[in-house]
């Protein structure tokens, strides 16, 4: 079948699913108050790249991810209870309810993940529209001694019960120092230290709370991926996704709240990628170099720019993305696509052999998408192939990659003509780049964006086409 690496086993496992002809996989979703940035999607591209392969293997593929739109606090400090969830702040911060923000927020992550070709779960459940589902494992989980209600009515899983607890990220809890992760303070209503909050006892009046039989208040970060996993996919799950941030304590709780439920391992492999970063810097508002998709189409750039930028790097490496990279994606995308539409005209012919199974073998092997990408380039140049049989291996190895290879087949080519004004900002830029003014050079090239021209620069100077 295909390998991938297993973070709990720490280790490139084959994966075989446990039922027939079908996989199933659960990946962590997005908490939607704010637009996601490039480094976020690079996580949902993950577990697209899994599917798209496993399909290619004949399987079906049952995937579920959450929609997270109540119970993550902004500081995700479990200490404090009337901590505010970050759907409120951002909520205040726009002046809009909660409703309208996780619903902007929402459909603006599944536009990104449109314009990315991530295909989009069988089952997306909403937090808010769950809690059913929660308060019912909260309530199995306190009847088997796995949870306790301290007498604020919060609920608290018991840590000590679980005796497989560090699996995923290696943090046992021997080895957990109190308040860890919050400058020292311990949570005076917990049993012990490292044990969680199941669901949050909250004051009246406050905003997302709803009421259970130990009272009213929210659900904690963890205790939504748990619920909604069980109910969807059923106590077997095939490969688990998320970002490697995810691990600890995330992952690490989500599996003991499954396996006490369930009486054994529910996860079969947990695969995670690693982080993006920008310019050599962590992408965070913080640094001010948080880049979204729209950044991208505002600088005439395709956005599948950004998916075959991924693509050049494996999952589990860390990426260091710069603009520079994602223009010379842009122009790799576009030669592809103007190659693949001439090859097309040409005589038909078999998929070369050779070229498919390196390509389709970098794939299996644990998403070598670097590796799969420099045979595909091989195959580009090589002169021995026909045209007919590379435009068969494209559309085949597309079929995965997702970069519509293909989009421009049967297209009339049309007479580009610049818009008025547009030709002396080219020349104007053109003398920017000479003499090295990147300011004016990046100015420039908004302008043309603006009147609909996308500029890529190239070895042999900049390049020009009317955007989409």
């Amino acid at each position: 079948m295909f390998r991938l690496y297993d973070t709990r086993l720490r280790s490139v496992t084959e994966i075989t699913p446990a039922r027939r002809g079908e996989l199933r996989m659960y990946t962590c979703g997005p908490t939607v108050y704010r637009f996601a940035h490039v480094g976020n999607l690079r996580s949902y591209l993950l577990s697209d790249l899994i599917r798209r392969n496993a399909e290619r293997h004949g399987l079906s593929v049952i995937v579920c991810q959450n929609i997270t739109d109540v119970g993550h606090l902004a500081d995700d400090a479990e200490i404090d209870p009337e901590g505010e969830d970050k759907i409120l702040a951002q909520a205040r911060a726009e002046g809009k309810t909660a409703l309208e923000i996780a619903q902007f927020y929402e459909e603006a992550f599944r536009a990104d993940c449109l314009a990315l070709n991530i295909s989009p779960a069988d089952y997306s459940p909403r937090a808010s529209e769950s809690i059913d589902l929660m308060i019912e494992m909260i309530g199995k989980l306190i009847e088997s001694g796995h949870a306790y209600v301290a007498d604020t009515g919060s609920v608290y899983f018991d840590a000590t019960s679980f005796d497989d607890y560090g699996a995923i990220s290696g943090n046992r809890l021997d080895s957990l120092r109190p308040g860890h992760r919050f400058e020292g303070n311990v949570d005076e209503h917990k049993r012990f230290h490292a044990d969680w909050a199941l669901w949050k006892g909250a004051p009246s009046g406050r905003e997302l709370t709803w009421d259970t039989p130990w009272g009213t208040g929210f659900p904690g970060w963890h205790t939504e991926c748990s619920a909604m996993s069980l109910r969807y996919l059923g106590q077997v799950i095939d490969i688990h996704t998320g970002g490697i941030d995810l691990r600890f304590p995330h992952h690490e709780d989500e599996r003991a709240q499954s396996n006490s439920l369930a009486g054994r391992d529910v996860v079969r492999h947990w695969v995670h990628g690693e982080h993006v970063l920008f310019e050599g810097r962590k992408m965070a508002k913080s640094t001010g170099n948080v880049v979204l998709l729209a950044d991208l189409a505002a600088r005439g750039l395709d956005p599948l720019s950004a998916r075959l930028a991924f693509l050049e790097h494996r999952y589990r490496q860390q990426l260091n993305l710069t603009w520079p990279t994602l223009e010379a994606a842009d122009a790799t995308i576009r030669r592809w696509r103007e190659r693949v539409a001439t090859w097309a005209t040409e005589p038909s012919k078999p998929m070369c052999a050779d070229y498919a199974a390196r390509i389709f073998g970098a794939l299996d092997e644990d998403l070598d998408t670097p590796t799969a990408l420099r045979a595909l380039r091989e195959l580009e140049r090589d002169a021995r192939i026909p045209a007919g049989s590379k435009f068969e291996t494209f559309a085949a190895v597309d079929q995965v990659l997702a970069l519509d290879l293909a989009r421009d087949i049967g297209r009339t080519p049309i007479q580009a003509e610049l818009p008025a004004g547009a030709e002396d900002l080219l020349a104007e830029r053109a003398t920017a780049r000479a003499r090295k003014d990147f300011d004016a050079s990046d100015r420039l090239r908004a302008g043309l964006a603006e009147l609909g021209v996308a500029v890529v620069d190239t070895p042999e100077g900049q390049s020009w086409s009317l955007a989409r």
